[in-house]
């Protein structure tokens, strides 16, 4: 899976670019003691936003809104703080007022698209950011971030041009080259997508999320190694990135590294302890490793969020199997096979657990299905240790 595409949200104020956040926090503060009415809370909220002390930002974004329930700024502010939040309703509540109050504010329409997009809802978001581009046609952050809601339309054609257009208008926009390489890699055009993170890394180099995607490519190219010096940076750049860490694991685990696929898979479950993918990759590879009662239980919490998932199934049967547990394997194998029939490595777990529990002929059926769906499929599974 690719990482996802990025809709940074903007927070406006005549102070617009803090680096030095602590100092501006303190800056501001002053100010507001010697005026409590003074409009400087705009600007301490903002730098409460860029330390992320989203709370603080939110309750300095309501003092100026009492002080000043006429400007547009406090509702615009608040509401991205609310949607940085996770609560994109209030978020889209504030906007609303907003807009009301400034009509001509293109950043309102703009985060309020966001907002949109985080409810699922693309069709407004669209709607939003054309408005924004109708208000201000060339910032580039608007068609970038309509070309996103045109992917979750999947309109392509139309994404590709928005994120063209926002990569004429801002040559340097990092953020446009990976969602338009993410397109392309989606394409399968795995050259221009490498081409747009290659730019992208180079315009920002502790940019993780283009590592991971670029790693991608390499990996579905069968430059293994460079995928896996990829997705090192990513990780180290921002080790909470699940989806990577789980990539990586995969790597690992199909050169019979398990050890180092299981640590991968321990972070990425660290950082999203409901990634059913990854609970069933540990499942299996702890089987593997022969810790076999510890990958049952990441069976069954992998199988609480993907119910009826087969190849949880398969990896359950294979932890069954391990422990001796044969009918239990067997039964495991059939579930899986009921929603995947063509799954050659459940065919070939039950024809051995079905040796194991004596029936010879359903054995070799299996192994005689198995084997015509993946001919390699006994080589393939020779680490599990079941034979």
């Amino acid at each position: 899976m690719a990482g996802p595409r990025l809709r940074p949200g903007l927070s406006r104020s005549r102070r617009a670019l803090f680096k030095d956040f602590d100092r501006a926090v303190a800056d501001f503060s002053q100010c507001i003691r010697i005026d409590p009415n003074t409009d400087a809370y705009l600007d301490r909220g903002a730098a409460y936003l860029g330390k992320n002390d989203i709370d603080s930002a939110i309750a300095d974004f309501t003092a100026l809104i009492k002080h000043h329930p006429e400007e547009a700024a406090g509702f615009t502010n608040r509401g991205e703080a609310y949607r940085r939040k996770g609560e994109p309703a209030l978020a889209i509540a504030d906007f609303n007022h907003a807009i009301a109050l400034d009509p001509k504010d293109a950043y309102s329409f703009y985060n309020r698209g966001i907002a949109y997009s985080d409810q699922g809802d693309p069709d407004h978001a669209i709607a939003d950011y054309n408005e924004a581009i109708r208000l201000k046609p060339n910032e580039a952050l608007y068609y970038n971030n309509r070309g996103n809601s045109y992917i979750d339309k999947k309109y392509s054609d139309r994404a590709l041009a928005d994120y063209d257009r926002a990569i004429k208008l801002d040559p340097n926009f990092a953020l446009a080259y990976y969602n338009r390489g993410t397109e392309y890699r989606n394409r399968n055009d795995q050259d221009k997508a490498l081409a747009d993170f290659d730019t992208s890394i180079r315009l920002d180099p502790n940019y993780a999320a283009a590592y991971g995607n670029r790693a991608r490519v390499f990996r579905d190219k069968g430059d293994i190694d460079r995928a896996l010096a990829d997705f090192e940076q990513s990780l180290r750049l921002d080790s909470s990135g699940y989806r990577d860490a789980y990539a990586r694991g995969n790597l690992f685990f199909d050169r019979h590294d398990y050890a180092r696929a299981l640590s991968d898979f321990d972070q990425a479950i660290k950082f999203n302890p409901k990634y059913a993918a990854a609970l069933n990759a540990r499942c299996l590879t702890r089987a593997i490793l022969g810790r076999a009662q510890e990958g049952l239980a990441d069976c069954e919490e992998s199988l609480k969020w993907r119910p009826d998932d087969a190849y949880s199934l398969d990896s359950r049967g294979v932890s069954h199997l391990k422990l001796g547990d044969f009918d239990a394997a067997i039964a495991d194998f059939t579930a899986a096979l009921k929603v995947n029939p063509k799954l050659a490595s459940s065919l070939y777990g039950r024809s051995l657990a079905r040796r194991k529990n004596g029936d010879a002929d359903g054995a070799q059926s299996d192994l005689a299905a198995a084997t015509a769906i993946k001919a390699d499929i006994a080589n393939e599974v020779a680490d599990y240790g079941v034979e």
